[in-house]
């Protein structure tokens, strides 16, 4: 073995380009002819609502680094200022993208099948007379059109919110010749108009976008002034929010404040209508503070994610994924007792195809036995009506010890986990905020149980967040475990997040920011040593993210020693594959399918002796430093053998697999000649959930289907995690971004 230099800027990926390269791979599904149309459309709205969350937080953190002159560069070597100029072309070909797919490829199949996006050009007196009555009532009385002139000074522009900017000739009542006005469309109003065939001859799925009829009817908001003009226009704003920690007496009072002013953050992106005249573009640049590389002009709606309002609308099973019901283990079929199947044995579960309602039952058994005295949890990311929440809730009022560690700071969730802890509170639950400076990111519940005049722990220990509806949509791992060993430690990481002392030694729990990084470090060591040596070593890692450049450099060492290492990594992978004495034995895949790929598992051969964790960390230097987190080991043989045997298979997939090329690009992976399709997250459904017969039958992708789907949603889902939900109609999902 040749030593290798490892920190080399060429064997590094500039982590925000290859975030564009993720939600390129997530565009690409909106082209597949195998995919159920309207699929095809929620994956065109999902990258849209990607591209907004990256604008969000991604560019707007790369802005303030540049206008304060940093230099600051990653492991790649790209300063702020060249990131920005790489990522305007990467982007302005993705937007010309997603535009192309919609006008040529979803419009016209949405036609084939009977749902038509009507042009004002094409409206028949019949629609005309509906739609300009429909404005009239329903529209003019919303409305308000704000002249521009002295007295009326260009208004505050919501965050990516839907405005037109109207140009005008003549004189108003009072004399005024104000050239432009600017008209804001309130978010309440749908995006999508739905004709009724019986008053308009309209097909039965028949519709126009609010801004056609905005456009078509806006002469009506000026009356006696001649409009020259109309060009939609939405602004994207910096939505990262800041708390001074060290400051702040209150963490929840500065959260709320800071959440007030989220929606009117400093500009990053202008959109507008290509047709828009370059006079009133540059006047539109000159009052947002932007740049002509600022600015993105769009051939279409300017917010795509709006199109979420077909899928709202149209009841065509044979156009979406075909429902399935995850499956519950026959343990747990009819009357249960959750503690008892605990005692018996470790408990695995591999959600969606596994139903999460087994965890929902642990918290809820939980709460309402008596031999139980304390139950403490951790929430980062929950739904606003969560049966967990409700049985901490019961749990508090009937006078057991209830904790919670609630996240105030989870990204786009602010708002809700300030009323979630409210609530708890209110309840009678011990609520804290974490610790200053670091996120609570792990997923465990810990239950406090006297059997036999002793205390027993039962612990839940998951991948994903605490959410009955992403748990529809994204593949993750639960365990629930007796093991007193693990019990203890989780008792110790609590004690570290409500109470003060210093680091607790673990037994078997990997922590960030103290033990993690270091333990997967120390596991690749062994893996290379076991290599060199001539013994079995492989390394097969999955997560969302994979950017901390430490534990790069050990598995360019560890590859160039000899270990074969499999990365299985769904969004951001800064590493470079298959670089001859760097990366040969590296191989990168990416799985982008009907599910979001969210679980994170670690497996090591070492020498026979195979070590399988899932953690709820990925592999970026925040989630090892910055974050607190958990890394749980399989002790159970049989469980530790399944994972084993489901990451195997997730490198066996050949439809849905992308593989990360040395330059940066991926390739899709498509079977040889010789190969049988493989599909794994199809075959998870076959194998695990039920009516499996219904998925044989369906084509090659599946969608969960919404029980009780939340509203449309205006924001993305951080990198921290989306939310969505599944059941028989499908409804809303809403990002796919690689949150965490």
């Amino acid at each position: 073995m040749n030593d290798i230099d490892a920190t080399s800027q060429d064997l590094y990926i500039n982590r925000e380009l290859s975030l564009l390269e993720f939600n390129r791979r997530v565009l690409e599904q909106a082209k597949d002819g195998n995919i159920p149309l309207l699929e095809r459309v929620r994956f065109l709205c999902i990258s849209s609502t990607n591209l907004d969350e990256f604008f969000e937080i991604r560019v707007a953190g790369l802005n303030s680094l540049a206008d304060a002159g940093s230099v600051r560069c990653g492991p790649d070597g790209m300063s702020p200022t060249e990131t920005l100029r790489t990522i305007r072309q990467n982007v302005s070909q993705l937007i010309a993208e997603q535009y192309r797919i919609l006008n040529e490829l979803l419009i016209p199949q949405l036609s084939e099948h009977g749902i038509r996006a009507l042009r004002r050009s094409h409206w028949s007196e019949a629609q005309d007379a509906w739609l300009r009555k429909f404005f009239n009532n329903e529209l003019l009385p919303i409305l308000s059109p704000l002249g521009l002139d002295p007295a009326h000074p260009f208004p505050r522009i919501l965050n990516k919110s839907l405005n037109f900017i109207v140009s005008l000739s003549g004189k108003d009542a009072f004399g005024r010749n104000s050239r432009f006005a600017i008209v804001q469309v309130p978010r309440a109003l749908k995006r999508i108009i739905w004709l009724p065939p019986e008053q308009t001859g309209s097909g039965p799925n028949d519709f126009v976008f609010l801004s056609s009829v905005i456009h078509a009817y806006v002469d009506q908001l000026f009356h006696g002034m001649k409009v020259t003009g109309c060009y939609q226009f939405r602004v994207t704003r910096n939505s990262d929010l800041f708390v001074d920690e060290e400051e702040t007496q209150d963490l929840l009072r500065a959260v709320k404040g800071e959440l007030l002013t989220r929606h009117y953050g400093d500009t990053v992106r202008l959109e507008v209508a290509d047709n828009c005249p370059d006079d009133i573009i540059t006047f539109l640049l000159n009052r947002f503070e932007l740049t002509s590389d600022d600015l993105y002009k769009v051939d279409g709606p300017v917010n795509l994610n709006r199109l979420q309002g077909i899928l709202d609308n149209i009841d065509r099973p044979a156009l979406y994924y075909a429902p399935f019901t995850p499956a519950l283990p026959a343990r747990f079929s009819g009357s249960y007792d959750i503690f008892a199947a605990i005692s018996d044995q470790d408990i695995l579960l591999h959600h969606p195809f596994e139903s999460f309602a087994i965890i929902v039952d642990f918290v809820r058994q939980a709460a309402a036995d008596p031999q139980v005295l304390a139950i403490k949890q951790t929430l980062y990311r929950t739904d606003s009506s969560s049966a967990i929440v409700d049985a901490l809730v019961a749990a508090a009022r009937a006078g057991k010890e209830v904790s919670v560690v609630v996240e105030l700071r989870a990204r786009f969730d602010e708002e809700a986990n300030v009323a979630l802890a409210t609530r708890l509170q209110e309840a009678g639950a011990h609520v804290v905020y974490g610790i200053v400076d670091y996120k609570t990111h792990a997923k465990m519940v810990l239950v406090v149980r006297r059997e036999n005049d002793r205390l027993r722990n039962y612990v839940h220990l998951g991948t994903g967040n605490y959410h009955s509806h992403t748990t529809r949509l994204y593949t993750d791992y639960s365990l629930l475990t007796c093991d007193k060993a693990i019990g203890e430690d989780v008792h110790r990481i609590f004690l570290q997040l409500t109470s003060l002392g210093k680091v607790s030694r673990l037994n078997r729990l990997l922590q960030s920011p103290f033990t993690l990084h270091s333990g997967l470090m120390q596991r690749i060591q062994r893996e290379m040593k076991h290599a060199r040596e001539g013994r079995r070593a492989r390394i097969i890692i999955k997560v969302n993210s994979l950017v901390e450049p430490k534990l790069i450099q050990e598995m360019y060492r560890a590859s160039n020693s000899g270990v074969q290492i499999d990365l299985i990594v769904r969004g951001m992978c800064c590493l470079r594959p298959g670089i001859p004495g760097i990366s040969e034995n590296i191989r990168v895949r990416s799985i982008i399918g009907r599910f979001l790929e969210h679980s994170r598992v670690f497996y090591f051969e070492n020498n026979g002796q195979a070590e399988v964790f899932c953690s709820s960390a990925d592999w970026m230097d925040r989630n090892m430093f910055k974050r607190v987190e958990v890394c749980y080991p399989l002790e159970d043989r049989r469980l530790r053998e399944r994972v084993t045997k489901d990451l195997e298979d997730y490198l066996k997939d050949n439809q849905n697999a992308w593989a990360l090329q040395a330059d940066g690009n991926y390739r899709r992976i498509m079977p040889a000649a010789d190969q049988a399709p493989i599909n794994v997250q199809r075959n998870l459904l076959m194998k695990l959930s039920e009516k499996q017969q219904a998925i044989s039958e369906t084509p090659a992708l599946f969608q969960a289907q919404p029980d009780n789907p939340p509203p449309a949603q205006d924001r993305p889902v951080s990198e921290d995690e989306p939310q969505a939900t599944a059941s028989e109609k499908p409804k809303t999902r809403t990002s796919f971004l690689p949150l965490t």
